[in-house]
């Protein structure tokens, strides 16, 4: 019997001819037949080869003959962080991209040597953050480049724009000449082109300066910043960097494969942390309370012993879908109780008190006006409702 590593090359190659003969449409016998043998290798590798194994699977329209287009799901892409990053309502923002082809190709026409390559990387991704001439005086003085290089990588990463800045490069003289930056300056055009197709190409930006160091980053690469507004006096400017950021990375996955091979990856993630740290900023400088709950109302009691009638009132607007809560306590203070709602953001207050059972109504009470109304009890569910601007549910 041959040895397992002989019997797998086998199974690849019969595996190979199967696909071939399905995508000539060959003859129902002449594909059976072929599958059979494949079925017959495969039981010579023994029960655990399943076991062994997972595989790594691409498009089924991806070929290695390039009739897959990977601008697509890179748009794609695009237009996902951009509705993702409308539907927070966390301001104007702008999505940069660039390529590291581009960024490759223009550190070597412009004489980096090879060896350089990512740490000059790392200096340009700074540019978002510091000027120029810090960014440059990094590189000559600490990373040993050469000035006249620093000079002519300067006149290329400060330059941003949108597709007509990608058609000019296409035509730069030294760029054109180098096929990495020919290669990535391809695909960057047509991919403005799939964005003006979504409708959000006015939201993106081709900014050369952008690095996005990591080294698996085969492709396109982009982030997401805000655009902030001046900060007024006396307030502290909301920076937090990107918010959004991703690319290409079609290398990555292949790692892991035994046998190396290609999988075409594309993916983004949000800065879910960040988006906290900019709403939580804004809303302390609008002097709003962050609510950390979506309770509508709290039942709570003047005086002891009257458990029994909170927790009758409470289910009562439970069964209405009311949204309400009680503290745990058995006879909690209602300064307490008052308290509480202040510092969750609960905007009304049920008040059940000795008086308010033998009159037959509930005090209610608006937690920011500290406004008091008494409220017959078979009327409280249509007054919170009406207070909240909950519509009417019909159960």
């Amino acid at each position: 019997m041959a040895d397992r590593a002989t019997l797998e090359d086998l199974v690849r190659l019969q595996g190979e001819r199967v696909r071939a003969l399905k995508q000539q449409k060959a003859s129902a016998e002449q594909i059976e037949e072929e599958v059979a043998k494949l079925l017959k290798l495969k039981a010579q590798l023994g029960p655990d080869e399943g076991k062994q194994k997972f595989v790594l699977k691409t498009p089924k329209d991806f070929d290695i003959a390039g009739q897959f287009d990977p601008m697509i799901p890179d748009a794609e892409c695009l237009k996902i962080m951009c509705e993702i990053l409308s539907s927070l309502q966390i301001g104007d923002f702008l999505v940069k991209v660039n390529d590291r082809r581009i960024l490759d190709g223009t550190f070597a026409v412009c004489g980096v040597p090879d060896s350089k390559f990512r740490t000059i990387c790392s200096s340009v991704d700074k540019l978002d953050k510091v000027s120029w001439e810090e960014v440059k005086s990094e590189m000559v003085g600490e990373k040993g480049l050469a000035p006249e290089v620093a000079d002519r990588i300067g006149d290329y990463v400060q330059q941003h724009g949108g597709v007509s800045l990608v058609e000019q490069l296409l035509q730069d003289p030294k760029l054109s000449q180098n096929k990495q930056a020919l290669e990535g300056l391809g695909d960057l055009k047509l991919l403005f082109e799939y964005l003006t197709l979504f409708g959000i190409a006015d939201k993106i930006s081709f900014d050369l300066s952008l690095a996005r160091g990591l080294d698996y980053y085969t492709g396109v690469i982009f982030e997401a910043v805000l655009l902030q507004p001046p900060a007024q006096a006396g307030e502290e400017p909301l920076g937090v960097g990107s918010v959004a950021a991703g690319g290409r990375y079609d290398g990555l996955v292949g790692m892991f494969d035994p046998k190396g091979r290609k999988v075409p990856c594309v993916g983004l993630s949000i800065g879910v942390e960040r988006i906290f740290s900019i709403v939580e900023q804004r809303l302390e400088a609008l002097k709003e309370k962050v609510r950390t709950t979506e309770t509508q109302v709290l039942v709570a009691s003047a005086q002891k012993k009257l458990l029994e009638e909170r927790l009758k009132l409470i289910s009562e607007l439970w069964d209405a879908g009311i949204k309400a809560e009680l503290l745990y306590k058995k006879n909690p203070k209602l300064l307490n109780q008052l308290q509480y709602c202040e510092e969750a953001g609960i905007p009304l207050v049920a008040i059940i008190g000795e008086q308010e059972l033998k009159d037959g109504v509930i005090k209610l009470r608006s937690v920011a006006s500290r406004e008091e109304v008494d409220v017959r009890r078979e009327d409280l569910v249509e007054e919170i409702r009406r207070k909240t601007s909950q519509p009417l549910c019909i159960c």
